[in-house]
């Protein structure tokens, strides 16, 4: 007969099993935990499992077994004893997102120099502290539920997300995914990792165009793993200068060893190892070391802590760059390298097409991408391409006639007496500017077609115009019936905002700027791209999405206007410092990418010799002349309409940011109103959405007085007026 204990056990084990049934739904479960002000790292250690696991809870990846099952129910119950449900809430469903759990804590102090070769010491959450789930290699698959749009969603290849986090805690690797999932790595060495990676990890990203193909696996790899898989932590001096480790390293030697292949590249900052592809599957796996630089902190993290990455739990940098990835696309190297890229993936130069004939399939070309390499035009070319060598003399400055100089405005010029009676300068700046000047434009897609004997200048035709527009005088322009002070407006012709003083190549856009103004043009001659398209259009769209749901995710929401909307700008910044990375990478992203449409020498030796970018598709001077050429000459009619509006001038210009005398600190101060309180029509509008413009930063009329008299002049105030001074010159 069994004893009295061992009936009393049977009933607890029973009881345990009835307590399968009562726990409440996984955002409940979060809820009370959230209103007792508990972490999950509190519920973890009173029921002796992982933080991870309590997060896996929450998030209804998995359920509690015995003996925590038990305890966690006992330990729910009473807390909805203690915090009820609001009444406005349904029971079974959830009270918020399945997002991250916030928990900031203060940033971990900078390495001394001495620990410089250490894995940096991690905080324990260096932005925000994310809800992790885990899940073992051969264990049950998690049954927690998902809605139908979310399931559809996903890509069952990529059920793990884009990318994910490698790090080594105790000995254990694990790998950080998207969502909170955390993998047990059982590689112990970078070809086994690769080898799992591509057979068991499902990570990927699935092609963001039908025609395009899909993304390879990122593994960031952890300083603290990859002594684990004997690298070094450091690059050597000779190893940083080549940007990869030499082939005799046992790493490398590894790798061939196990039949994988490195690129030409090597093994650097962004390693590519892959096998021979199957078919048309690509087995390919990129590896981005983040104490390599992989990751410019310019770029991805933020100037004033260069340790910010490398001291990032490893969850909240998969979530950072999963939502990047989820958002843009997944990183490729650089902000601008991936701006590029992203283009690319949108308008995929060609398609398999089946051949009518044979029934097989072949490659054509898309007519709405870019699909060859063209013939340049030397005015169109930075100084050290190779079709300028044996053109100029060796120091000599090429003229805006033999060059075509579409830039961004840098700009200043002197306050007036009456300017120097307000007390501030305001500065605004434009969201995402060559973005959306990028938007609607069309540009061309094929090689150019040489234009002489004075061609008619037609708007219709993206490419470069030898043009005369020394005799556009802007002080006969009405702009609604009105003359504005010209003197203290900038040309729209030329980057410095000087008048231009003869023939100057021109982009399209800006000779059709003075078309706009009533003004006759007499191109002499010209080289136009007759087949055009909007190239631009979805990628712009993809920035604009992404930009706007991360300013939401901060507060910032595209309703807000006024004093809601510069309240919501300021709270931004420490909402969640996530998320403010992710805003910033985006608008890098937009910037770098126009900028890599014209990617210069890298200092390649000798001078003029090709360099690597000049054999890509992508590398057309002539579509980033004409989005910056749009940018300028957008902005130049704004200032031109504000100007008729309300008699108001900027004192400075650089990039996109605008500098205008105020008698308040706000722009609100400053920017023209209508009588019912509305943004004067034309004129530059406060908000979140691209185009429009936030706020920079104030400074006072007798700081840049001061500063003109110990500089004298030879500066741009716009450059210098910022609110938060990590932040970039333009966007």
């Amino acid at each position: 007969m069994p004893t009295e204990n061992e009936l009393l056990s049977n009933v607890d084990a029973l009881l345990e099993q009835v307590a399968q049934d009562d726990l409440p739904p996984p955002a409940e479960r979060r809820r009370l935990r959230e209103a007792a002000g508990l972490s999950q790292a509190q519920v973890a250690k009173a029921l002796d499992t992982r933080r991870e696991a309590v997060g896996n809870w929450e998030a209804g990846r998995t359920e509690p077994r015995p003996p925590q099952r038990a305890a966690y129910a006992k330990l729910l119950e009473k807390l909805a004893e203690r915090f009820p449900a609001p009444k406005s809430e349904a029971p079974n469903e959830p009270a918020v997102p399945e997002t991250f759990a916030a928990e900031p804590a203060p940033a971990a102090p900078a390495p001394a120099a001495s620990d410089a070769a250490k894995p940096p010491a991690r905080s324990a959450a260096s932005t925000t502290r994310p809800t992790s789930t885990s899940r073992r290699p051969g264990a049950k698959k998690a049954t927690g539920k998902k809605t139908t749009a979310a399931a559809a969603a996903v890509d069952p290849r990529f059920e793990n997300g884009p990318l994910a986090v490698i790090d080594c805690e105790d000995g254990q690797v694990s790998a950080y995914c998207v969502g909170g999932l955390v993998l047990d790595v059982p590689a112990k060495s970078i070809p086994a990792l690769v080898d799992w990676t591509l057979t068991e990890a499902k990570l990927g990203q699935a092609r963001l165009h039908r025609n395009g193909r899909d993304a390879d696996p990122i593994l960031v790899l952890t300083p603290a793993v990859l002594e684990r898989y004997g690298l070094p932590v450091a690059l050597s001096e000779e190893e940083r200068h080549a940007s990869r480790l030499p082939d005799s390293h046992k790493v490398v030697k590894q790798i061939q060893r196990a039949g994988l292949q490195l690129t030409q590249r090597g093994f650097g900052p962004w390693a590519r190892v892959y096998r021979e592809p199957e078919g048309s599957r690509r087995r390919c796996v990129q590896l981005c070391i983040l104490s390599w630089n992989a990751l410019d902190t310019r770029e991805w993290g933020r100037k004033d802590d260069p340790q910010l990455l490398l001291t990032m739990h490893p969850a909240d940098l998969a979530r950072y760059l999963g939502l990047y990835a989820a958002r843009v696309m997944t990183p490729r190297g650089s902000t601008a390298t991936t701006g590029l890229e992203l283009m690319v993936a949108l308008r995929p130069p060609t398609r398999a097409e089946k051949d009518p004939a044979t029934g097989e399939f072949k490659r054509a070309f898309n007519d709405d991408a870019l699909t060859a390499r063209y013939d340049v035009v030397e005015c169109e070319v930075p100084d050290e391409h190779p079709v300028l060598k044996d053109k100029f003399a060796r120091h000599h400055l090429r003229t805006p006639a033999e060059m075509l100089m579409e830039e961004p405005y840098d700009w200043c010029r002197p306050l007036t007496d009456e300017e120097c009676a307000n007390q501030f300068l305001v500065a605004v700046d434009i969201n995402m500017s060559f973005a959306a000047a990028a938007n609607g434009l069309t540009v061309g897609l094929n090689g150019p077609t040489h234009l002489t004997g004075n061609p008619k200048f037609d708007a219709s035709l993206p490419g470069s115009w030898l043009v005369d527009l020394s005799h556009v005088d802007l002080s006969r322009v009405r702009i609604n019936g009105r003359t504005v002070d010209v003197d203290r407006l900038p040309s729209p012709f030329t980057p410095k905002g000087d008048r231009p003083e003869g023939p100057a190549w021109y982009a399209t856009p800006t000779v059709a700027y003075a078309v706009e103004l009533g003004f006759d043009v007499a191109p002499i001659e010209a080289h136009v791209r007759t087949q055009t398209g909007r190239y631009l259009d979805a990628w712009y769209k993809r920035l604009r999405d992404a930009y706007v749901e991360t300013m939401a995710d901060l507060g910032v929401t595209t309703d807000l206007e006024g004093q809601e909307f510069l309240d919501a700008m300021a709270r931004s910044k420490s909402v969640d410092p996530t998320m403010a990375l992710l805003a910033t990478a985006i608008k890098a992203t937009a910037k770098g990418g126009i900028g890599k449409l014209r990617q210069r020498s890298r200092g390649q030796v000798p001078y003029y010799e090709e360099y690597p970018a000049l054999k890509r598709e992508t590398w057309r001077p002539d579509i980033r002349a004409a989005v910056l050429a749009n940018q300028r000459v957008g902005l130049h009619r704004k200032l031109m309409k504000t100007a008729a509006a309300a008699d108001l001038y900027p004192v400075s210009i650089g990039t996109d940011a605008i500098v205008y005398p105020s008698p308040g600190p706000s722009p609100l101060d400053v920017l023209p109103h209508t009588p019912e309180g509305k943004p004067a029509p034309g004129t530059f509008r406060l908000g979140v959405s691209p185009g429009m413009v936030k706020h920079q930063g104030t400074q006072t009329v007798l700081w840049a007085e001061q500063l003109f008299e110990e500089r004298g002049g030879v500066f741009n105030i716009a450059n210098l007026i910022k609110t938060d001074p990590t932040a970039g010159e333009g966007e």
